[in-house]
C-alpha cells in the first residue's frame, strides 16, 4: 500500500503538486491521468525519492522513501531513458540487473522469454547499444527493466509514448497479464486515454497537482466522465 499525505511541491510560482491524501491500494492498477503540467511525473518522482517535497510524505509499504532505501527492493519502475545503462547492449544491461540481483545467467535468459513478444526481435540479437536504439526500443528495455525482477510494485510514466500499435496493444496485455498473475501494483501515468482506461481498475486525474477525481474504473466506467472531462 501507498499512503500519500500533505504532499506539495512548488516550483516557483507553480504548485506541481498539493496531494492531502491520497492513499493506492495493494493490486490496484491505477491510470493516472491529466492535461501537460499536471503533476504525474513530478508525484512519480516523489514517490520514487528523485524529488523531494516541499511539505508531507510518502509511504510505501511502511517505508519512507526519502528515509530509507529498503523499498527499492519490491519497486521497480521506468520513467525515462535516464534510468537505463545506455553504453551497454540490452543483454548485458539484463545480464548486469540479474548479477547484482543474484540470479544466474541461465535465470535472466527464463525470465526475458516472457518478453519475447514485447521485445518482437528487435531489441536482443541486433549487437547495439541501448543508445543506438530507437526510441520506442529504448522504451520497451526499460519496460522490461521494471518488471524483470516481478516487483511488487511498478510504476511506469507514459509507457505508451514511443510504440507503435502493434507494440501498444502487446504492452496492454504484458502488463494486466503481470499484475494478474503476480498481484502486483501498477501505477501508469498516460496520455492514451483508451488504453489507460483499458487496462486500470482505478484512475486518478490529476489538474494542477491535485486529484480532483478518483473514479473506480469497472468494465470502462470512467471513461464517460474522462472524455467529458478531457473533450469539454
Amino acid at each position: 500500500m501507498i499512503e500519500i499525505k500533505n504532499l506539495k511541491k512548488q516550483f516557483g510560482e507553480t504548485v506541481a503538486c498539493n496531494i492531502d491524501a491520497f492513499t493506492i491500494n495493494d493490486g490496484d492498477i491505477l491510470g493516472l491521468v491529466g492535461n501537460n503540467g499536471a503533476g504525474k511525473t513530478t508525484l512519480f518522482r516523489m514517490l520514487l525519492d528523485l524529488l523531494q517535497a516541499d511539505e508531507g510524505s510518502v509511504v510505501i509499504d511502511g517505508i519512507n522513501p526519502a528515509e530509507s532505501e529498503a523499498w527499492k527492493q519490491f519497486v521497480g519502475a521506468y520513467i525515462d531513458e535516464g534510468f537505463l545503462i545506455d553504453f551497454l547492449t540490452p543483454e548485458e544491461y539484463f545480464a548486469f540487473l540479474g548479477k547484482i540481483s543474484g540470479m544466474t545467467q541461465t535465470e535472466v535468459d527464463e525470465r526475458l522469454k516472457d518478453f519475447e513478444q514485447l521485445a518482437a526481435g528487435e531489441v536482443f540479437g541486433q549487437k547495439k547499444l541501448i543508445r543506438n536504439l530507437s526510441a520506442g526500443n529504448k522504451q520497451k528495455v526499460g519496460i522490461i527493466s521494471a518488471l524483470f525482477l516481478r516487483p511488487k510494485i511498478v510504476i511506469l510514466d507514459e509507457p505508451f509514448n514511443f510504440l507503435d500499435p502493434s507494440s501498444q496493444l502487446i504492452l496492454k496485455h504484458v502488463l494486466t497479464d503481470y499484475a494478474q498473475a503476480t498481484g502486483a501494483t501498477l501505477i501508469i501515468s498516460s496520455h492514451n486515454l483508451q488504453h489507460t482506461v483499458d487496462i486500470s481498475n482505478r484512475i486518478a486525474l490529476l489538474e494542477h497537482g491535485v486529484v480532483i477525481r478518483d473514479l473506480p474504473n469497472s468494465q470502462g466506467s470512467a471513461n464517460a466522465e474522462l472524455e467529458e472531462y478531457f473533450g469539454g
